[in-house]
This record gives C-alpha cells, structure tokens and sequence, in this order.
C-alpha cells in the first residue's frame, strides 16, 4: 500500500457537477502525478455539495466557502500539505 496521499472529491449529482469534480481531478493528477496515491471522486445526493479531501483533512468546502474553488488555490492547499515548499511555477506568482 502507498504511503502517498489520497484526495477525494466529492460533488453533487443533482447539481451535474460532475465534469467539474473530474476537471479538477486531471488538474490535480497532472500537478502531483507523483506525489498523489489516488484522486476519487465520490457522487453525492445530499445536495450542492462540493468538497476535496487529502486523507481526513478538509482542503476545500464549497459550503464552508460559498464558491467552487480555482484550480489556482486547491493545487496550492494541495502542495502546501503533500510536498511542501515545491514551486508550482507561474501559479504562485
């Protein structure tokens, strides 16, 4: 078993967030493809619900936020937890 992270994102289906959640996975599996276990995405009912998890810790919370997040800040929440102080490039400029 890898000791790499695993991220979870889990999205609403009655909002067709779908495409959202699995962009957002390709964002993250191309940035980290190294540093990453798995990203799962996990269907939801419960209604307009949007959140990414790196194991138990809560990176992104559409309900906590009131917004989708930009690929821009989850690859930073990511990095900032899976490999610290790695440049991302023009993305943190």
């Amino acid at each position: 078993m890898s000791d790499r992270p695993q991220v979870r994102i889990r999205y609403c289906t009655g909002c067709h967030w779908l495409l959202r959640a699995a962009w957002m996975a390709q964002e993250l599996l191309s940035t980290f493809e190294h540093d990453l276990a798995s990203v799962t995405l996990i269907p939801d009912d419960t209604g307009g619900v949007f959140d990414i998890h790196i194991g138990e810790q809560l990176v992104w919370s559409r309900a906590e936020q009131h917004r989708f997040p930009e690929p821009k800040e989850i690859k930073q929440a990511v990095r900032d937890i899976v490999a610290p102080g790695r440049d991302l490039g023009h993305i943190d400029a």
